[in-house]
């Protein structure tokens, strides 16, 4: 199978091993035998990215009778299919199963059989997500989208002027472009971990041997997620933190029940530590941890890395096209999504802090408004959750108390405890909760955090009476099936509407009873 890029100076897309179901993938999403169209005169629209954003924006283009040309240098479909969104949730899911049958007894499945002890098949599981790629893959085919009308390029985009850009030898001059070259991988700055060799979210899923003992450095999203799955799958996890609780940028409390469900998991927990050299000593993987008042060494088989993500910037002269960037930040746009050139717009992870496979999808379309029709869709107007998908999940959308408080804005909070859900207390996933926060003094909402084990599902219900301006009263007048874990959401609806019943309004009501009776 071949390597499809060409500038070994610049940042690396992830390559796949050879097997029926890669050679499929392959086969969709860049061709061996594809050969580049000759280039349109002028395009309405060239898109530099062929990721969820690019292919987001370049669809609904050519689908509104734009003419759009797509270069990708990579592969079709960016990291969400290939070594991102779609891989890691079928690993979780896989984990989830693994942590689900060892718990079986708890529901009183299993009679005599050894379920603790249960093992995964890893190679079944990676070939499963091997499968689901290749299958999700047709979405994002070359020759869909050549069907659809839009002309695909393979080959390193590099801006001649502010009108044109160079792939390959070939020249696509352009009215409007969209640069969409999404993010990869940071790398720690550990000295010997470059020579001992580790996985990113780019390697780990061509992984066909379970690692006997896997270290996580990082305790973000992804090193949380990866942690767990391997964990659950059979692996010896060790996950090292350097602030004191996972997901950092969370409310403390859903960090605290992640940690806890970690530690449940037989996880090996290093908070307020740090990896600060690593060694090789013949197969093992020698890490030197620290923090102000304890050190340790610890030998792993292989290392995993989730410290965040830097955006795809280098190689593309964008000074040819005087657009001004930042290699940590990205593409500086205004809030229409517009470069410093007027020709030129940006969309998804290297013009966002939100790296999500919904916001960049959801940045392509105010893109495609604001550069095809004159639009002024603005990015602040965006109401953006996201979900970490560990067990429990922990999703938010909107504002967080610190926030808040930061504003200046009078907030309150309704809190529902999961093992106060019917539901969750018969599926046996009662940890979690439901906070909503209100401002003061009305039922407006101004976000919400849930940890629960369908959080990510759940979430959507607060986002979407957020863009209708519903208020969290609204919600109560919503009739949820019974039972389900969603009714946690209702049941913070009823809270805020018991604080309207003053202890008047209840001496009246009262009152106004006993003379009815």
């Amino acid at each position: 199978m071949k390597k499809v890029f060409i500038n070994p100076d610049l940042p690396q897309e992830p390559s796949f091993f050879k097997d029926e179901f890669n050679q499929h993938l392959v086969n969709e999403v860049h061709p061996d035998d594809w050969a580049n169209p000759t280039p349109a005169t002028c395009y309405n629209l060239v898109v530099i990215g062929g990721g969820t954003a690019g292919l987001v924006t370049a669809i609904g283009a050519a689908r509104l009778g734009a003419k759009v040309a797509l270069v990708e240098r990579g592969f079709l479909g960016g990291d969400c299919l290939n070594v991102g969104c779609v891989p890691s949730k079928a690993l979780t899911r896989a984990g989830r199963i693994c942590a689900d049958i060892r718990n079986a007894a708890s529901y009183g499945v299993g009679g005599n059989l050894e379920l603790e002890n249960f093992t995964a098949n890893f190679a079944k599981v990676m070939e499963r997500i091997r499968k689901i790629r290749a299958r999700i893959g047709r979405h994002d085919s070359a020759e869909r989208l050549r069907d659809l009308g839009v002309d695909v390029f393979f080959g390193e985009a590099t801006f001649r002027d502010k009108t044109s850009i160079l792939v390959n030898d070939l020249t696509l001059r352009f009215k409007k472009a969209v640069i969409a070259t999404g993010s990869r991988p940071a790398t720690p700055n550990i000295p010997g971990l470059k020579e001992a060799g580790f996985l990113t979210n780019e390697t780990v899923f061509n992984l066909t041997h379970l690692p006997k003992r896997l270290m996580v450095i990082g305790g973000g999203p992804l090193g949380c997620e990866m942690a767990q799955a391997f964990q659950r799958l059979g692996s010896k996890v060790i996950i090292v933190q350097k602030k004191t609780l996972f997901l950092p940028n969370e409310e403390r409390d859903a960090a605290q029940l992640l940690s806890d469900s970690f530690a449940k998991d037989g996880m090996q927990i290093r908070l307020n530590m740090e990896v600060t050299n690593v060694t090789v000593k013949g197969p093992e993987k020698w890490l030197e941890l620290r923090s102000e008042s304890h050190s340790e060494v610890v030998a792993v088989d292989e290392i995993l890395t989730g410290v965040g993500r830097s955006p795809n910037v280098e190689g593309l002269d964008l000074e040819k096209a005087n657009i001004r960037f930042n290699l940590e930040k990205g593409i500086e746009v205004n809030d229409f999504l517009q470069t410093t050139n007027p020709c030129v717009y940006a969309a998804g992870d290297v013009a966002s802090e939100y790296m999500y496979t919904h916001t960049a999808s959801a940045t392509a379309r105010i893109v495609i408004q604001n550069a095809l029709f004159w639009g002024r869709k603005r990015f602040s107007n965006l109401v953006i959750p996201w979900c970490t998908y560990t067990d429990p999940e922990v999703a938010h959308v909107g504002v967080y108390v610190r926030d808040a408080r930061a504003q200046g804005l009078p907030i309150k909070s309704y809190t529902i405890p999961m093992h106060q859900v019917d539901r969750a207390i018969i599926d046996g996933e009662e940890t979690g909760f439901v906070k909503v926060h209100v401002r003061e003094g009305t039922d407006h909402i101004l976000g919400a955090t849930i940890v629960a084990r369908h959080a990510g599902e759940m979430i959507n219900e607060v986002s979407l009476a957020m863009v209708m301006n519903l208020g969290l009263g609204d919600l109560v007048k919503v009739i949820h099936s019974y039972p389900t874990q969603a009714e946690a959401i209702r049941q913070t609806a009823d809270a805020y509407l018991k604080t309207k019943l003053t202890p008047r309004l209840e001496k009246v009501a009262r009152l106004w009873m006993k003379l009815n009776r």
